[in-house]
């Protein structure tokens, strides 16, 4: 089916490309002749170093309660599938919330929006530590959901209008991994802390680090040249791209693989860290968070897969990422425990795979509405975390770990089989 394809009038000047003119091709390492943020430059490394700042705060943020599922468990007397409430609502909102910012930050600034967004998520995550009841702890973490959403919209739409094209894809990777390392440390962080302290103070902490890093991040960020705000909410311009996004086979196939990624990911996850503090196990909370170590697979998957997509093949490498987390949900069915780590190892391996691929392949096929785009993608993405990840408490308190295979090995089977028959525009090579 053919790409999307969008009309003058459907985009304002805002949407329309940033192109590179030629005087950005010969100036020296350091500096342009555009205004653009050159490699080199003291205004380029105090970019990458607040990005980095933000990909950290707010993915730490996001993730930070997983490990402590058990522990809200035991504290509030609770079922497992409520214990993961405080993630799958804080996935769920921020999922809408990155729809609605990234349509309409267009009419806001971009550096006072990221840093409003860590700032607040900061202290609602203080505020979550400190409230003593579980619903009050459920609202603070919804809200931390929904004003989280104006970094992830906002941050690459930063990137590609600031930062010399020559290095953009250099320093959205310096962004990428700032969240894989707070994704990772957040998760960790925590587990060692509640070692030493109480689930409360830890998450108390972690607010108190990100909130300083949302403070850096403001003073470090340079302010942005290119950015013109436009007045309005241009309502029928952004239901249009989105309609139009969402009528598009190719794009949908895509948006539904984002969601079983993250929903066969997010429920292992959840759910392990129940299984491994029980018998036979009986792991203390510091030896679980170390499972968060493997995101480093994951760091280095995503990267490989990116130069062996234009060698191999999309469509191949999206149904290998599959296979790995198949074949990974499988073998933590094996009562060794290092049989189990090998297992989240492998999963893990295969959803940065399949992400990093998916995720790019959006651009292609979305025309000038690429952000409208990347939006929904990753609502389908995060609201697969959300409502798996906590339908998954079901099917662990009705039949233990091997439903939760059962669950996510069918989600696997069934990405191996949408990316085997997709379109050729979305899996083949760019």
């Amino acid at each position: 089916m053919p790409s999307l394809t969008a009309s003058p009038d459907l985009a304002p000047p805002s949407a329309m490309p940033l192109a590179e003119p030629p005087a950005a091709r010969s100036t020296p390492p350091g500096t342009s002749a555009s205004g653009w943020i050159a490699r080199g430059s003291a205004d380029y490394r105090r970019a990458a170093a607040a990005l980095f700042l933000a990909g950290f705060a707010s993915f730490s943020l996001i993730y930070c309660v997983q490990p402590l599922l058990p522990a809200f468990a035991r504290s509030f007397g609770i079922s497992p599938a409520q214990s993961a409430l405080p993630l799958s609502l804080t996935t769920g909102l921020l999922a809408v919330a990155i729809v609605l910012a990234g349509a309409f930050s267009q009419a806001l600034g971009r550096r006072g929006l990221m840093f409003a967004s860590m700032a607040l998520a900061s202290l609602l995550n203080i505020a979550a530590a400190i409230v003593p009841s579980w619903h009050g702890l459920l609202v603070a973490r919804a809200l931390e959901g929904l004003v989280l959403g104006g970094v992830p919209a906002v941050a690459m739409a930063y990137l590609a209008e600031e930062i010399d094209p020559r290095h953009l894809a250099h320093t959205m990777g310096l962004y990428v991994a700032g969240t894989a390392f707070g994704g990772m440390m957040g998760r960790v962080g925590m587990g060692v802390l509640t070692e030493w302290v109480s689930w409360r103070a830890a998450l108390g902490c972690l607010g108190a680090l990100c909130l300083l890093s949302a403070i850096g991040f403001l003073v470090l960020l340079p302010r942005s040249r290119h950015f013109t705000p436009q007045p309005g909410l241009q309502i029928r311009y952004h239901l249009r791209a989105w309609g139009g996004h969402l009528r598009h086979r190719g794009l949908l196939r895509l948006f539904a693989i984002g969601f079983l990624l993250t929903s066969i990911f997010v429920t292992l996850f959840n759910y392990a860290t129940f299984r491994l503090s029980g018998a036979p196990y009986g792991l203390s909370q510091t030896q679980i968070s170390l499972m968060f170590l493997v995101f480093g697979f994951g760091i280095v998957s995503s990267s490989v897969a990116g130069r062996l997509a234009d060698r191999l093949g999309r469509r191949g490498l999206l149904a290998a990422g599959f296979a790995f987390m198949l074949g990974g949900t499988l073998l933590t069915l094996s009562p060794s425990l290092w049989g189990v780590f090998a297992g989240i190892a492998l999963v893990t391996t295969g959803f940065f795979i399949g992400h990093s691929i998916a995720s790019s392949s959006i651009g292609p096929l979305a025309g000038l509405t690429k952000g409208h785009a990347a939006s929904l993608y990753l609502w389908f993405y995060y609201m697969g975390s959300s409502v798996v990840g906590s339908v998954g408490g079901w099917f662990w308190q009705h039949g233990g770990w091997p439903a939760i295979v059962g669950l996510t090995g069918a989600l696997a089977v069934l990405g191996i089989g949408m990316s085997a028959v997709g379109p050729r525009g979305a899996g083949a090579k760019a």
